[in-house]
């Protein structure tokens, strides 16, 4: 369908863009190593990126290169040879957030798209009719719009307008944050955050030296800092109306669990939209999914324009599920399952299969085989064989529950 909304999906590693794009996405957003803002592990190797691509376009998705950090001067030392890397890998677009390297991105490779990172704090349509001047494809809006600032902007800027929709919100203003250096030596503007925002604090008054004064009543610590994950899944209609061209989900650093799961969820949500129309209704099982996977409680941020509340009681994440495996191989002459274990797994357990289609199968496991050998139970990095007559497909993810999900869970 043309003009249909995007679905962009983050691949912190070849095996998670793999997921990504068996899951729905339409692109994925890929981070350079020491150039975009998550540490190596949400980051490709330079050398790994032709390969990333290839394997997008062979699957028609898009891929876009995160080279969004706020550089200082060396970090242009090494920036024409990544261009050339990105250049011969046939990417669709760069995404920065930095004045000197777009100067540089469009110096060095001027019919590559541009798109403009939310860490450039867009929350205006000069602002945004500025970048299209300077010759940027899409903005990333900033997080602290409402629908109506939203629908401005994609109305009248004459660019793309990409909003994140799910995932982790950073305390600060559009994510430019100076804690963690403060505090840790690491710039989270080079990618490099160790979200102190999340650690424990205690409040002391200037001339009580010593005398630590509770801000809450949790025994735990101080949260005052900590966010809320964002869920914008109720709001994929209003925002689809609005004009926004592509729908982002924040998890580079997050499980395969999480990105397969969101993935499909949003998925689902846009192609019924697009399917049913004015018959479209939001089913709250895509809210009952989402709970699934581990997350800090849920905000729609500033969305409705009264800007929820960020702050969260306390920085523990929400587990109901536990990813336990990665079908990697169906055998379906026999009914067996390659499975690569993430989770200890024992027989008896309960399971969900979440597939690719969004189909859920539910099997209780009665057979491991490792080594050649059945065995009561499994542990991370196993390669084992499980059997069952559901007709599970290769590349589900396998979970087992730990915890109940309540109506007002879902809220």
């Amino acid at each position: 369908m043309a003009n249909k909304v995007e679905l962009l999906a983050p691949a912190g590693n070849q095996e998670k863009l793999k997921i990504a794009i068996l899951y729905g996405a339409d692109a994925v957003y890929i981070g350079i190593d020491g150039y975009s803002l998550r540490g190596s592990a949400g980051s490709f190797k330079l050398g790994d990126l032709p390969a990333a691509v290839t394997f997008a376009h062979r699957h028609e998705v898009k891929a876009y290169i995160a080279l969004n950090i706020f550089a200082h001067n060396q970090d242009f030392d090494s920036l024409p040879e990544i261009l050339r890397v990105v250049a011969k890998s046939k990417a669709d677009a760069i995404i920065v957030s930095d004045p000197g390297i777009f100067y540089q991105v469009r110096h060095i490779l001027p019919r590559l798209p541009v798109h403009i990172s939310t860490q450039a704090n867009t929350t205006n349509r000069y602002a945004a009719e500025f970048w299209r001047d300077q010759g940027a494809k899409r903005v990333t809006l900033a997080r602290e719009l409402s629908l109506p600032e939203i629908s401005l902007i994609a109305g009248r800027s004459g660019l793309e307008t990409e909003v994140f929709v799910h995932g982790a919100m950073c305390i600060s203003y559009s994510g430019r944050c100076f804690l963690s250096k403060y505090l840790a030596g690491r710039d989270a503007n080079l990618g490099d955050c160790a979200h102190s925002c999340r650690w424990k604090y205690h409040l002391m008054e200037e001339k009580r030296s010593g005398e630590f004064l509770p801000v809450f009543e949790d025994r735990r610590g101080s949260y005052i800092f900590n966010s809320k994950d964002l869920r914008l899944a109720a709001f994929i209609p209003d925002l689809i109306k609005a004009g926004v061209s592509s729908f982002k989900i924040e998890g580079r650093m997050k499980s395969l669990h999480y990105v397969a799961t969101v993935v499909r969820v949003y998925r689902s949500i846009v192609d019924n939209y697009y399917k049913l129309g004015k018959d479209f209704s939001f089913k709250r099982e895509w809210l009952y999914e989402l709970e699934k996977v581990s997350h800090r409680r849920y905000s729609t941020g500033f969305l409705d324009g009264e800007s929820e509340l960020e702050a969260n009681e306390n920085s523990t994440y929400i587990r109901r599920y536990d990813f336990v495996g990665l079908v990697e191989e169906c055998r379906l002459n026999s009914g067996r399952l390659l499975v690569g274990v993430r989770n200890r797994l024992r027989i008896g357990d309960e399971l969900e299969a979440l597939m690719p289609n969004g189909n859920i199968m539910s099997f209780k496991l009665e057979t491991i085989i490792l080594g050649g050998e059945d065995v009561l139970e499994a542990h991370a990095n196993d390669k084992i064989e499980i059997i069952t007559n559901k007709p599970v497909m290769a590349g589900s993810i396998l979970r087992r529950s730990n915890t109940s999900i309540k109506e007002t869970d879902m809220n």
